[in-house]
């Protein structure tokens, strides 16, 4: 995908500016480089402001609700590459990002004609990995780093790209606790808790495992010397790759993928009677929204699990 945040696609109109100001405004509130190129720049510059060319729109007041029903249409039919169908969750995604473009343009003063609807998505279903599943996984895999890994997923609920991102000096205690410090989305810092057995082996990794001529400062780095003679830092690709390669040994017939395991996390870690707010605090989730909406699969029985737990631990 080209970089889309640096790149106007065709003349310079009243909207192209309006779309450049909005991008711009996302980058001042802090919002990553990569969310603001993928989520908001790809949908409006690479997908809105083209379709908008083609028609002759040029001014904000020219997307009309005729013109707004015929962009949603165009995006349900013809939206994908090479004039290919899109999935509903694009095609919501496509038009939310448009949604906040024109939300922000009305709270600039802008006349902001219409809006589109999103369209209704059908209720996701998560099919999460148990705690009998996940200790499969771990020892289905070949080597202490590998198993490190998993269990830090599986039991912290970080991203790949945080775990990748970690460091040596990331394994923080206080007082008789630690914490892991994850560098998480929109350059926003958490502390995870982290289980003391989990600790222990940590430091053993360190100490002996983890090899000790490694160059960089990274906590999880390749099992074998680049072409550099060094030992490279895991990628988010090699996270996935040996998790998959656990699944497979451990003979567990989901599709087993790393968000797999923070999903698990939150799930085994809801069930549990654990706090929503915290859970979405050590998840890095800043409002319980995304709790709710990707969590609904949460049943009455789950419910009722956690309400015996609470009327028992009360007694």
């Amino acid at each position: 995908m080209p970089d889309l945040t640096l790149v106007r696609p065709g003349p310079a109109t009243a909207l192209t500016r309006l779309v450049d100001d909005y991008l711009m405004s996302c980058r001042a509130r802090g919002l990553a480089p990569n969310t603001v190129q993928v989520s908001y720049g790809y949908p409006l510059r690479g997908v809105l402001l083209p379709w908008c060319a083609d028609r002759g729109v040029s001014e904000l007041t020219g997307l009309d609700p005729r013109q707004v029903d015929a962009f949603t249409v165009h995006l349900h039919e013809a939206g994908g590459r090479n004039g290919g169908r899109l999935s509903k969750a694009s095609v919501h995604a496509y038009l939310r990002a448009v949604r906040g473009f024109l939300g922000w343009c009305q709270k600039e003063g802008e006349a902001v004609v219409a809006r589109p609807t999103l369209p209704r998505l059908p209720k996701r279903v998560l099919d999460v990995l148990d705690r009998e599943e996940i200790a499969r996984l771990e020892t289905a895999a070949p080597t202490e780093r590998d198993r490190l890994i998993i269990r830090i997923l599986g039991d912290c609920g970080v991203r790949a790209a945080e775990l990748c991102q970690l460091t040596v000096d990331d394994v923080v205690r206080h007082d008789r606790q630690a914490f892991l410090r994850v560098h998480g989305k929109g350059e926003r810092d958490r502390l995870v808790p982290l289980p003391p057995v989990l600790l222990r082996r940590l430091d053993r990794y360190v100490k002996g495992t983890r090899p000790a001529t490694a160059t960089t400062p990274r906590l999880f780095v390749a099992l074998r010397r680049g072409p550099s003679g060094g030992y490279q830092p895991l990628t988010p690709s090699g996270v996935l790759q040996l998790v998959r390669s656990a699944a497979m040994r451990a003979g567990i017939t989901k599709r087993v993928y790393t968000h797999l395991l923070r999903h698990s996390f939150i799930t085994n870690a809801l069930r549990g009677g654990m706090n929503p707010m915290m859970v979405a605090q050590v998840a890095g989730h800043t409002s319980l929204r995304m709790i709710e909406r990707v969590y609904s699969h949460l049943d009455q029985a789950d419910a009722y699990e956690a309400m015996i737990r609470l009327l028992s631990a009360e007694k």
